[in-house]
């Protein structure tokens, strides 16, 4: 290929381009007698009738082909969410046409070929918005519009005759009870370890025989599998349950909410800690030199210098953290914690993937949207010099 037509073509454009129309071959759309048996795939093409799934592939191609152009960000920003929009409208006609005569328990599943398609058409939004890079607000503000578009379509009904969504009306209000406690498990976990941490963190940072005492015991607990965490707080907490009184009434068991919410507090101390006394550390000697000769005390110094020049690292502590106990908080659902966990176990059991995958991706949407969310925060807690560079 001319060198010349190799620049104007984006070369991960032309990777994703290459494997989408592979993806197209690969079943689109699963249909089966009921919610356990495997089921039959169904290529795109022959989940509705010609009319329907032609304008639909066209779209689809028409995105892949917006994706090839490498001097055009926007336009292949705007191929993928074509690509994305195409792939609902067939989901929604497919998964209608599939299900007419097929029986009161039959099933429509997610196939492999819209998961690839998916896979691709985001990566393919991922790679343009890394061109353009977008400011903090310009991201915020895809987010917000990203979370409504998909609110919206949740909200019209469209989808409800995929499997996943029966699976889901079945369980309405144990999926809501599901997310209080994954919500409150990652985020309720970050705030005690905060709470804990940053205190610490400053401690080691100003006291060196601390630091390396503290830090070394938090990395050693890290590296502890989380399912052996998990069964390590089970006994202690049996035990403090049975022998110390009052401690059962007040919730304390070897099972149940309580380990799984420890367990992820211990895990969250050494991002927290290390982060503050890394973050402490990051002011310039040169201010700190101008704050001692303007009279500036410790805590002052802490306050008004550290804090602030150290507020982008402390906040990419609490990225990973969240981020972490977000995954984690699935494990919770082994012993009884709750969680979008109890759907993966549950389904996993049942041999049942629409189960799995309405633990699964809740779980993996709110790991993303909080990641973006922090990385917004981190970038405006920058200083303005830093954040243009």
């Amino acid at each position: 290929m001319p060198s010349r037509i190799k620049s104007a073509v984006s070369g991960p454009g032309l990777l994703f381009a290459v494997l989408g129309l592979f993806a197209l071959f690969a079943p689109f759309l699963t249909l089966a007698a009921n919610r356990i048996v495997a089921g039959e795939g169904i290529p795109v093409w022959a989940v509705a009738a010609s009319e329907v799934t032609g304008p639909g592939l066209v779209v689809i191609a028409l995105s892949l082909v917006l994706g090839l152009p490498a001097a055009l960000p926007k336009l292949r920003l705007i191929g993928a969410a074509l690509g994305v929009a195409a792939l609902v409208w067939l989901l929604m006609q497919g998964s209608e046409t599939l299900l007419q005569g097929a029986g009161t328990y039959a099933r429509v599943s997610l196939g492999s070929g819209f998961w690839f398609l998916f896979a691709i058409l985001l990566l393919l939004a991922a790679d343009a918005l890394s061109y353009l890079a977008p400011g903090p607000l310009t991201r915020g503000a895809l987010l917000i519009g990203t979370i409504a578009a998909l609110a919206l379509i949740l909200r019209s009904g469209a989808l409800t005759d995929l499997s996943i969504f029966k699976e889901y009306a079945s369980r309405q209000d144990a999926f809501f009870d599901a997310a209080g406690r994954h919500l409150g498990l990652a985020f309720g976990s970050l705030a005690v370890a905060a709470a804990i941490g940053f205190p610490l963190g400053v401690l080691s940072h100003r006291n060196e025989n601390l630091r390396s005492a503290v830090l070394p015991i938090l990395s050693f607990l890290q590296t502890i599998p989380s399912l052996a965490m998990f069964g390590i707080m089970i006994p202690i907490l049996a035990w403090v349950g049975t022998t110390v009184p009052g401690a059962r009434e007040l919730g304390v068991a070897g099972i149940g909410f309580l380990p799984a919410f420890l367990a992820l507090v211990i895990y969250s101390f050494l991002p927290v800690v290390a982060n503050t006394v890394a973050g402490l550390e990051a002011a310039p000697p040169a201010a700190m030199d101008a704050a001692r000769g303007m009279g500036m005390t410790r805590n002052q110094r802490l306050l008004q210098v550290q804090l602030p020049l150290g507020l982008p690292v402390m906040l990419a502590g609490i990225r990973i953290v969240l981020v972490q106990n977000i995954g984690l908080a699935v494990i919770a659902g082994l012993i009884g914690g709750g969680g979008f966990g109890t759907f993966v176990f549950q389904g996993l059991n049942q041999t049942a993937t629409d189960l799995i995958l309405l633990g699964a991706l809740p779980t993996v949407a709110l790991a993303l949207v909080s990641a973006i969310t922090m990385d917004i925060l981190v970038e405006l807690a920058q200083p303005n010099t830093m954040r243009h560079q």
